[in-house]
């Protein structure tokens, strides 16, 4: 499926669309250049999730987990991590296949360890279409 929003109220709006549709063990790889929408997307998701908070990405903590909602929802940020096996040490495994809804930004560095069953959303911009254009393809691995 590709969505394509043309200002950061519409890539929050999908991302408020996401979060209702979430269900407990559901996994989305967030994949995106620096700056592209990532963090707008995932701040509607967890609206959707009737979270509250401030939701900042969690880049020099990996993990940041969230209990507002009608399930937790667990942002990860894997941007800084040096090797998968630092995955296995923040107990990557209990959130992933947990009863939360897990977010991980950067997951293409990480997708060895990826369940087969996750939902890859690919933010990509393009100029030529102007600024605030966004592509958003989301793909249903099983």
């Amino acid at each position: 499926m590709i969505i394509e929003t043309n200002a950061w109220q519409e890539t929050y709006s999908l991302g408020q669309t996401l979060g209702r549709d979430a269900v407990p063990g559901d996994v989305y790889a967030l994949i995106g250049d620096l700056g592209v929408g990532k963090t707008v997307l995932t701040q509607g998701i967890a609206d959707g999730l009737g979270i509250k908070e401030p939701i900042n990405s969690p880049t020099f903590t990996i993990v940041q987990e969230y209990e507002g909602g009608r399930m937790p929802f667990y942002h990860f940020d894997v941007y800084r991590i040096g090797d998968v096996e630092e995955m296995d040490e923040i107990g990557y495994e209990d959130y992933v296949y947990g009863d939360g809804l897990t977010m991980i930004e950067w997951a293409n560095l990480i997708e060895e360890i990826l369940p087969k069953k996750h939902k890859e959303i690919r933010i990509e911009k393009d100029l030529n279409k102007g600024f605030d254009y966004r592509k958003i393809t989301i793909t249903e691995y099983a």
